[in-house]
């Protein structure tokens, strides 16, 4: 006996008020053969004992007649699932509660891309939105320093029978990373498929609650988390950061060419240049372009993308950084007045 001669006889056999035959139609599952025993499931959406004995009859009289008039045969039973509503698949998907998912990536390391997604979601949450801060850059985590919460834990709560973490508040916003799991003295050594089953545990095991937005901090590349989180979640907008030299505008162009697959289905949103120009705290509104000038805005109108303004290379924003105090909640007006412009045009063009 072989699975084609049993699915052979049983597309003989038809359900009542279904044109398709029980194998056509996908009513027969989990069909397994062993020697004179077959066994497999119907997946029918009836509960009518004489229907489905009538069904069953006739499947095990079709396997005898046609196949082996020995076998022995075992029918079991399953109810069709019932389709979510729209409504119910909604609620039911990850992040139901999060209005829109911004993902901050860089084609390269070192152009401050943390900075930039740590200072945009507080400038977010000052207008007065709810925000949350995924640091999904596995490898190296930045949130526990710039945030100054290094050694903190999540907590864990119940939810419907399931464990969920509950990510950390700072500074009115929402925080997770990888690094507030770990310990930070021990590097994070995991192959691709262990760093994108981290993103998939942010997405679905994190009670991020009601926000307005998520910023997502991308680790740098193309690669694996990308994937992972473009095809779990539906991405509102992304924002490329870069610095005005050519290395890093070569590598932004990769970022730019992967958003454009058609696979990925994410909007980019438009291009931000970080460490823009230099600007003395003496001298507020001297401007010294020590990286050259305007790379990220030309990168832009070459793209025909939204260019999203300059964010300067000011010592306190690296000092902040560093502290645990992000620029947004200092005293430094010239950079403050940067992010609120940066959120302002992400907002907008979201």
């Amino acid at each position: 006996m072989t699975k084609e001669k049993v699915l052979d006889a049983l597309k003989t056999v038809y359900h009542t008020g279904n044109e398709k035959d029980i194998v056509s139609a996908g009513i027969v599952q989990d069909l397994n053969i062993e020697k004179y025993y077959i066994s497999f499931s119907l997946i029918v959406d009836t509960n009518d004992a004489d229907m489905r004995l009538k069904l069953k009859s006739e499947a095990i009289k079709a396997i005898k007649e046609q196949v082996n008039k020995d076998a022995i045969i075992k029918v079991a039973f399953q109810n069709k699932p019932v389709a979510e509503t729209a409504y119910e698949q909604e609620q039911n998907a990850p992040l139901s509660g999060v209005k829109k998912v911004i993902a901050v990536i860089s084609g390269k390391g070192g152009v401050g891309k943390s900075t930039v997604s740590a200072n945009l979601a507080l400038a977010l949450a000052e207008s007065g939105a709810k925000v949350g801060l995924m640091d999904a850059d596995i490898y190296g985590p930045s949130v526990p320093i710039m945030f100054g919460v290094r050694g903190e834990r999540p907590l864990m709560k119940d939810v419907n029978g399931k464990g969920v973490i509950v990510p950390l508040e700072r500074f009115g916003i929402r925080l997770l990373s990888i690094g507030l799991l770990v310990d930070e003295s021990k590097a994070v050594v995991w192959r691709g498929p262990m760093a994108s089953s981290a993103i998939r545990q942010f997405v679905t095991d994190v009670d991020w609650g009601e926000l307005d937005y998520l910023i997502v901090d991308m680790p740098p590349g193309t690669g694996d988390i990308h994937l992972t989180l473009l095809q779990m979640i539906k991405v509102s907008g992304v924002v490329i950061v870069s610095t005005p030299q050519d290395v890093a505008l070569a590598d932004a162009k990769k970022g730019i060419a992967m958003f454009g697959q058609a696979q990925l289905n994410a909007r980019i949103l438009g291009l931000v240049e970080n460490m823009s120009y230099f600007t003395p705290a003496e001298l507020p509104d001297n401007k010294y372009y020590i990286f050259g000038k305007q790379g990220a805005q030309k990168l832009a109108e070459q793209y025909e993308l939204p260019f999203l303004g300059e964010i300067p290379l000011v010592q306190s924003i690296r000092e902040g950084g560093d502290i645990g105090i992000p620029v947004m909640v200092s005293d430094d007006e010239v950079s403050k007045k940067a992010f609120r412009d940066l959120a302002r045009e992400v907002s907008n063009a979201i």
